[in-house]
């Protein structure tokens, strides 16, 4: 069930406070530029039920300002930190008031996503450097890395304040890929957003497509067909096997263990091979549509149990090495307080205790069961190993139950035409955590604003915490155990 309701911006504060309090999670904040105002939306979601309110506040077009809600919410201050850059929405009282996606060669008073930006100007009057946080005492030395890697990683800055081999306080830098991915979509048909939507993060485009179906779907009106549904639910998990094997690998790879990430990269390789006799694609793009879901095949039990079993002597190989627990076991904590301040999803949450999962929480539909939700309360890397590993096998007994259900082809209902201006929401439980995504259409079915939010963008304040303590040599350890979007944190 979603809501909609008017707030101004003298009773924000008070709303936003008591959804949160009442169990509400916020899971995204959009602007707007209507005709006559800037339109602010807040999106609080719960569940079970499943239900989703929304708070709209406008705002004068001339002084956009509203009062921040960082007290109240982490999350929620850095979507107005987002929000302040790319939108110039000023959030008032915010205790961090630093530029966050904002690059320092945009001029200044230049905001991409306001509706008379216009093409990019000529770069000007940079705003400096990033203001990093400076740590000082004695034996402090900092270590800088990147944002250029000698590896195929995309570009971040991460500066470590050390003493000796002890990291006292990392900072990540991150926003060196922006790609106006909401202003891509804008004025684009309905059709013509889903490539661009499986495309925000790369290994995620199952999850993505999927939640930009969703929003659309809910826009329109229309139902998708059951069958659809659980095809859906199948590429979802497909999507989640390949990539939670590819990370059981390099975690065993990161700690010396190289044989152990072979078998899982070639055990990956089958699966991506999978993953194209069931869609065409090595990715699975162009298996989730609008209104439905298409498959050239669907997966042999046989090769999935075949596979399953290679996985578990692989994940047991891991576990029984003296090396790899010494060195997963207590590395890079953290503890469920934190992951609940900061709003962390997905299994970085699981890890550190917190049960969220938004195929229990805002399931695709009734006839699909809800897959066994493992949770760990150590929040160290042993634990979002072992999330992972346990996260494989209920996949696998999900996608057991879904293969005896659906059928090759095409399942699709038409989507509905919008008789005027509407709005839907998508939310999905994708590989990393929950996806929500939001868009509005205008009478014509194309695409007035997009906003896609990957979970990434609530972990990636995380992996500094959980690093507070720890060794220099533990941050690629530490780095894969989260393994975080940086296309998805910046759109």
């Amino acid at each position: 069930m979603r809501t909609a309701q008017e707030t101004t911006p003298g009773e924000l504060s008070a709303v936003a406070g008591r959804l949160l309090a009442e169990g509400h999670r916020l899971a995204l904040i959009a602007a707007h530029h209507d005709a006559d105002a800037v339109r602010v939306v807040h999106l609080f979601v719960s569940g079970p039920p499943d239900t989703r309110i929304e708070l709209h506040t406008r705002l004068d077009p001339a002084t956009p300002e509203l009062p921040s809600i960082a007290h109240l919410s982490f999350p929620g201050g850095r979507f107005e930190r987002e929000m302040r850059d790319l939108h110039g929405i000023v959030p008032t009282d915010h205790p961090l008031p630093r530029r966050l996606v904002r690059h320092f060669h945009w001029p200044r008073g230049w905001y991409p996503m306001r509706p008379d930006a216009g093409p990019p100007p000529p770069f000007a009057e940079p705003e400096g450097p990033y203001p990093f946080v400076e740590v000082e005492g004695d034996g402090v030395y900092e270590i800088p890395v990147g944002p250029v890697h000698a590896g195929l990683i995309e570009p971040g800055h991460f500066r470590f304040s050390v003493v000796g081999e002890t990291i006292i306080k990392l900072k990540a830098r991150l926003w060196f890929v922006h790609k106006g991915i909401e202003k891509l979509f804008q004025g684009r048909t309905i059709e013509a957003g889903l490539p661009l939507a499986e495309r925000i993060s790369g290994d995620t485009a199952v999850g993505h497509a999927l939640a930009y179906c969703l929003a659309v779907e809910e826009a329109t009106g229309t139902d998708v067909p059951g069958a659809a549904q659980r095809s859906r639910a199948l590429l979802l998990e497909l999507e989640r096997l390949h990539n939670h094997v590819a990370d059981i690998g390099a975690l065993c790879n990161d700690v010396g263990y190289a044989i152990l990430n072979a078998h899982a990269q070639r055990i990956r390789e089958q699966l991506l091979r999978l993953n194209h006799d069931t869609t065409g694609h090595r990715l699975l793009r162009g298996g989730v549509i609008p209104g439905g879901a298409v498959l050239h095949t669907v997966p042999d039990p046989s090769r999935l149990r075949a596979i399953g079993d290679d996985i578990r002597e692989v994940i047991a190989l891991a576990l029984r090495n003296g090396t790899v627990r010494d060195r997963f076991t207590g590395t890079a904590t953290l503890t469920v307080q934190a992951a609940r301040d900061l709003g962390c999803l997905g299994y970085v949450a699981r890890a550190s205790g917190l049960i969220t999962d938004a195929r229990m929480t805002h399931p695709l539909c009734d006839s699909i069961p809800a897959p066994a939700v493992p949770i760990h309360t150590t929040g160290d890397v042993l634990a979002r190993f072992l999330v992972r590993a346990q996260e494989i096998d209920a996949s696998l007994a999900l996608i057991g139950h879904l293969v005896d259900t659906v059928t090759a082809g095409t399942a699709i209902s038409p989507l509905a035409h919008a008789k005027g201006p509407c709005s839907g929401v998508g939310i999905v439980e994708g590989w990393r955590g929950t996806i929500t995504t939001r868009v509005e259409i205008t009478p014509d079915s194309t695409l007035s604003r997009v906003k896609p939010v990957d979970p990434s963008f609530f972990n990636w304040p995380a992996l500094p915490v959980a690093l507070a303590d720890t060794i220099v040599p533990d941050f690629p350890l530490t780095n894969k155990s989260f393994n975080l979007s940086y296309a998805g944190n910046d759109l």
